[in-house]
């Protein structure tokens, strides 16, 4: 499945976005994985509600980050088409 601007990403069952005061970062937790998040990757996975669009989520982050729309639409995009394809993220 393709991640598109009217996807709406969500966090699959048993995975979880949370703060790992080891490493001292947030973090996806999913069975047997642990994937640190910076600080645009966690901006991103806390929008991804099962409510707004992809294309609604980069418009928050574009205006959050004073950064060109298009440009954070795509990188949202790339970013959760990885997640897919690892199964931790359903669009």
């Amino acid at each position: 499945m393709s991640v598109t601007p009217d996807s709406i990403p969500a966090l699959r069952r048993g995975v979880r976005r949370q703060f790992d005061a080891t490493r001292n970062a947030a973090v996806l937790m999913a069975p047997e994985r642990v994937i640190v998040l910076d600080e645009i990757a966690d901006a991103i996975i806390a929008q991804c509600d099962a409510r707004a669009s992809v294309a609604e989520i980069a418009a928050r982050l574009a205006e959050q980050f004073a950064a060109p729309v298009e440009q954070v639409r795509e990188d949202v995009a790339a970013f959760l088409q990885d997640l897919v394809e690892k199964g931790l993220v359903a669009a």
